[in-house]
């Protein structure tokens, strides 16, 4: 296990406090799909995230953040990060590696990968909008924050994120070739 002890939302919280932050966090019932948030959340305003915790044969694993609503070609993905064929990082895997149960997924989990397992990918599109909304640790709540404050947190956490252009995946698999 890459962190024995993982952080818990307040300690996320305290965190981007810490980097002066700012950021809104709001408490909802458990979601586990992108349907259930748009069920729950209202008009909460700003960009919401869909996120991928992927892996290749190698063991190399990526977190993909991106918007709710993108429809994901996992083979042209891979080819566009250069990591060959992808799937999706198991429970445990998950667990072992950011330290969170499977629908909490989110870029606030790169907190709790001390090692630097896990890659960062942020869909260049999402990171136009303001705020991000995304679960800190949890699916039971939603915090939102500025774009640039998410990649300000990211580095913050040795994880600088990886911005790919998610409308024009085609072209970049075919440049990876």
């Amino acid at each position: 296990m890459t962190n024995p002890a993982p952080a818990t939302p307040g300690q996320l919280l305290e965190k981007l406090i810490t980097l002066g932050i700012e950021s809104n966090t709001i408490s909802h019932p458990a979601v586990y799909t992108v349907e259930e948030s748009k069920a729950h959340r209202g008009d909460l305003p700003g960009a919401h995230t869909k996120n991928l915790f992927l892996r290749n044969k190698k063991g190399k694993m990526w977190l993909l953040v991106c918007l709710e609503d993108r429809k994901i070609d996992i083979k042209l993905l891979g080819k566009a990060l250069g990591a060959g064929k992808l799937s999706f990082g198991s429970p445990d895997r998950l667990k072992e590696f950011l330290g969170i149960e499977p629908g909490s997924v989110s870029p606030f989990c790169a907190i709790n990968d001390i090692d630097g397992h896990v890659k960062v990918i942020l869909d260049s599109q999402m990171m136009t909008m303001s705020p991000i909304n995304a679960h800190p640790l949890t699916n039971t709540m939603t915090t939102a924050i500025a774009p640039n404050d998410l990649v300000q947190f990211l580095h913050g956490i040795n994880h600088p994120p990886e911005n790919l252009d998610m409308d024009n995946m085609e072209e970049l698999a075919a440049q990876a070739v």
